[in-house]
């Protein structure tokens, strides 16, 4: 058994780091390569060398038959070790370096030659080619052992071939040459391959740095572990490259934002549409919680830019909370009435036993019957003109509440909605909205009055609302239904600049429009036109609205 610990133990195959294996693999590269580059250099060159041996040789002979002396000597002396034809030779030889050189005649019979003995006797190779008058390249083996070999004609004064002159370079010093040269190449390639591994190395360490000395296993791991989070939260995450294209969206982010996987490589204009959640991503609105209406929904956005020149935006959706928001709003407006309602019922309480104990019974019943009536004729004004059970409810309580903070709620004669809604609760968030805007107009001021028409035109709803507040001055009218902008503070629970962007929203998904003026006697008027809003007469109403009032499933 191994008394080795466990983390000392030697670790055998390629190294976990990405760093290291980057750097391992690039160093062989490099190795391979700068042996591949003095194999290639030093196959040719043993060809090149040859070949500049037998063209020096061809050279030397080329100049030697151009001697006349030598063609006359072969003409008119007799093959010696001391002619004339011999000396020349010699001479050219020892002036060139060459390893012999040979004049012989038209027989191959020898007239020069290193060794002397030899002179007179036949050749070793076959002159014919050079007797033919041609010139020869070659590398042979004769009696002087392997050489670089040139031959050529020899011709005489009247251009008649009377011989042939061979030259040869000792091979061994070709040899000599290529060895030599091999020292300096490897030099070089050393070099190459010394450069090679400091840029491997420098490469190495910013790959180190740049995957923080991970290994690729713990990379692969870190991505596994990326996508999961990103699809499993239930955040939306979408990120920009440097260039402002969308990189990554995760599942979360596609269905807030309502687009696919062919969001991916486009800009956000592109993939969204122009709009305040495309300028959001994009980052051409600053700040922090930045609100924004997609769709139905009230999102919620982030974005934190990185060191790669991109960003990364979250998105959280805060439909409901925003929903409940308005509903705490409702609530507490109708918490403060029904306490008003409390105290002046208290009081009609505290009148009508002082008529009891009167005796007056006659006013008593007279009393009862005029309070009762107020409520119900207020009850059986709205429900009379609006037949829909979820806006008739929701304009009675907002009377309630106009009327604690001492505003008359009118609803006008023309206005007539039959039970035909295709999307009741849309239209209830509509109407909602635009009255809190109105109540909050003109509360406070004297002779406060807020008026709601609502009308059926075939199956186009249209919906007014005005007030005698002080109106929205031409240059904000647009601005009035951008998200975020409002001229009042934010509550504790929530944010302003919503509730008119999404109103027009909603209206706009209809085909519709949502629009603001100047009401005729004064305050703003706004007009909503809601596009196939209604069914057919006759037809059934959409269950989809009726399901969500009521709270059943589908």
């Amino acid at each position: 058994m191994s008394t080795t610990p466990p983390g000392r133990r030697l670790r055998l195959g390629l190294p976990r780091r990405a760093f290291s294996q980057v750097l391992l693999m690039q160093l062989a590269i490099a190795a391979g390569v700068a042996v591949l580059a003095t194999g290639l250099f030093l196959a040719p060159l043993g060809d090149q060398l040859d070949d500049q041996a037998m063209r020096r040789a061809l050279a030397i002979a080329q100049t030697t038959a151009q001697q006349p002396q030598i063609a006359a000597g072969v003409r008119e002396t007799e093959p010696s070790p001391d002619g004339p034809v011999q000396q020349e030779a010699e001479r050219i030889r020892e002036a060139t370096g060459a390893e012999y050189v040979v004049v012989l005649d038209v027989r191959g019979v020898r007239w020069s030659h290193t060794d002397p003995q030899r002179i007179g006797g036949l050749v070793s190779t076959d002159p014919g080619e050079a007797l033919a008058g041609h010139d020869v390249m070659e590398i042979d083996d004769g009696t002087l052992g392997r050489s670089a070999r040139g031959k050529v004609p020899l011709r005489d004064g009247d251009g008649e071939i009377v011989g042939a002159v061979s030259v040869g370079i000792a091979y061994d010093s070709v040899r000599a040459r290529l060895i030599h040269a091999i020292p300096g190449l490897f030099a070089y390639a050393g070099g190459a391959l010394a450069v090679g591994a400091l840029a491997a190395w420098l490469i190495s360490r910013r790959v180190q740095r740049q995957t923080r000395d991970l290994a690729f296993s713990d990379i692969a791991a870190l991505l596994a572990e990326r996508e999961a989070m990103l699809h499993g939260i239930r955040e939306g995450v979408v990120a920009l490259d440097a260039d402002g294209r969308v990189r990554l969206l995760n599942d979360e982010a596609q269905r807030l934002l309502g687009v696919g996987e062919e969001a991916v490589g486009r800009s956000p204009d592109e993939a969204l549409g122009t709009g305040r959640t495309a300028d959001v991503l994009a980052g051409r609105v600053a700040g922090t919680d930045l609100l924004t209406v997609r769709g139905r929904r009230v999102l919620v956005a982030n974005r934190m830019p990185t060191d790669d020149g991109g960003a990364v935006a979250t998105l959280r959706d805060r439909t409901e909370l925003d929903r409940l928001g308005r509903e705490l709003d409702s609530t507490r407006g109708l918490i403060d009435a029904l306490r008003a309602q409390d105290h002046e019922h208290a009081n009609r309480m505290h009148t009508l036993l002082g008529l009891l104990e009167l005796e007056m019974y006659d006013d008593a019943v007279e009393f009862v019957g005029e309070v009762v009536g107020d409520h119900r004729a207020t009850s059986e004004q709205v429900t009379e003109k609006i037949r829909d059970p979820l806006l008739a409810a929701l304009l009675v309580g907002k009377a309630t509440v106009a009327a604690e903070r001492q505003v008359a709620l009118w609803i006008t004669d023309g206005t007539r909605l039959p039970d035909r809604l295709i999307d009741p609760r849309g239209l209830v968030t509509v109407v909602g909205n635009l009255v809190d805007n109105a109540l909050d107009a003109v509360a406070g001021t004297p002779r406060a009055r807020v008026e709601v028409e609502l009308r059926a035109e075939g199956r186009t709803a249209v919906l007014v609302v005005r007030d005698t507040g002080p109106g929205v001055p031409p240059e904000q009218r647009e601005l009035v239904f951008t998200e975020g902008w409002s001229t009042k503070e934010p509550p504790a629970h929530r944010e302003r600049g919503i509730g008119l962007s999404l109103v027009r929203t909603l209206a706009e998904r209809q085909g519709g429009s949502a629009r603001v003026g100047e009401a005729s006697g004064g305050g703003a008027e706004f007009t909503v036109v809601l596009p196939e809003a209604l069914t057919e007469p006759g037809a059934e109403p959409a269950l989809t609205g009726a399901r969500e009032a009521t709270g059943e499933e589908a």
